[in-house]
């Protein structure tokens, strides 16, 4: 009898597994102001925050295909395990991804250095942060938390959002100093990326 019990026990674990998978993959993502871009083919990313959950971000191969694959890279090696959103501007951006090592600056896949892109930076969208130089971006990237379309021309945006919204607000509306940088350490635990088939190039440096 108790061996039935746990039998029928497991089975109900398993279709509520399944049911939440099939969930998650039918959400309706539709209503994203980047719905456009958005396709089974592309990788997604899963960014897990301690004591706050995780972000999952599709990344975007056709709007720029070096920044993400650059991006995957820094994922692939756990360069970006223990490190932190460093700087958060509520209404404007979360900034995380300093590593103990950068590989090669990229190119800045934006209008303003000659390379098209459409993305426009939504609340939700990722991109590369830099220096005032076009080409020095590495491993440093931002979210964007509300809309920011005066970044659009001098910005590489890849990627965006797919759930995890009320995170990207926790984390937005923390305590900051005047430099902005959070009172209480927001670590980024872990970054994984499922390919979903795609394949990841070798990245093409600037220099």
């Amino acid at each position: 009898m108790k061996k039935l019990q746990l039998l029928i026990l497991l089975m109900l674990f398993t279709m509520i597994g399944c049911a939440q998978n099939q969930t998650e993959e039918t959400e309706d993502l539709s209503g994203l102001p980047y719905a456009e871009y958005l396709s089974k083919n592309n990788p997604v990313v899963t960014i897990t925050v301690k004591d706050m959950g995780t972000i999952r971000i599709q990344l975007f191969p056709e709007v720029a295909q070096n920044t993400v694959n650059n991006f995957i890279r820094y994922i692939q090696t756990g360069s970006y395990t223990g490190s932190s959103f460093h700087r958060v501007i509520e209404d404007f951006m979360i900034q995380g991804g300093i590593v103990s090592q950068t590989n090669c600056s990229i190119r800045g896949e934006f209008p303003s250095n000659g390379i098209t892109n459409d993305l426009k930076h939504h609340r939700g969208v990722i991109s590369m942060a830099r220096t005032s130089i076009n080409n020095s971006a590495t491993s440093q990237f931002f979210i964007v938390h509300q809309n920011s379309f005066f970044l659009d021309p001098n910005y590489a945006s890849f990627g965006g959002v797919i759930s995890g919204f009320d995170v990207l607000d926790q984390i937005a509306s923390v305590q900051t100093t005047l430099t902005d940088a959070p009172v209480n350490s927001i670590i980024i635990e872990n970054i994984t990326v499922n390919l979903n088939g795609y394949t990841v190039a070798q990245v093409n440096c600037a220099n």
